[in-house]
């Protein structure tokens, strides 16, 4: 933590399946006390999946916390301590149906750093080789291939609106 900042205190309210919920008292810089509620997260991939230089390969599913579906790129959570090429590798195989010769990190990032500490492992994957698709029990995905411009298109005119999918695009495509 910045030495400017000092934790007083943290308590774990909420443990969840995937998360976990604490409050921390800090100290800030000018010496007042504040609370910040912070979601615990075990991190996660998202993987641009490429079948040619300027396709991409998305998944539609149902999100119930934006309450619609969304259109996205595939993805999913970190097994504890597990690589994040290894989650890439899985979630690309069990949403989509594709294995991927190549697998390239292109960058990490938080999430949402006011309240959660996840932070998401972006992958490009290219050389392609279809397979079955592997939904876990609770998953009903639809798997779309998109042009670069239509994709990009999307991510314009509001059909994309899932914030790691447009950074992915935008990392690829731009």
């Amino acid at each position: 933590m910045n030495a400017t900042w000092k934790l007083l205190e943290s308590s774990v309210g909420f443990r969840g399946w995937r998360i976990r919920v604490r409050t921390d008292r800090l100290l800030n810089p000018d010496g007042r006390e504040i609370t910040r509620d912070i979601v615990e997260h075990p991190g996660a991939v998202a993987v641009v999946a490429l079948p040619a230089p300027d396709e991409v390969i998305l998944v539609r599913q149902y999100r119930h916390a934006a309450g619609e579906e969304l259109l996205e790129l595939p993805a999913g959570t970190r097994e504890e301590g597990e690589d994040p090429i290894v989650t890439a590798k899985r979630e690309l195989e069990e949403e989509t149906g594709y294995r991927a010769a190549r697998l390239r990190e292109l960058s990490s990032f938080y999430t949402a750093p006011g309240f959660t500490d996840e932070r998401m492992h972006l992958f490009e994957a290219t050389g392609l080789v279809p397979r079955a698709q592997r939904l876990e029990d609770d998953e009903f995905i639809s798997v779309i291939r998109a042009r670069r411009d239509d994709a990009l298109a999307m991510i314009t005119d509001g059909r994309i609106r899932d914030a790691k999918t447009i950074v992915g695009l935008l990392t690829v495509f731009r």
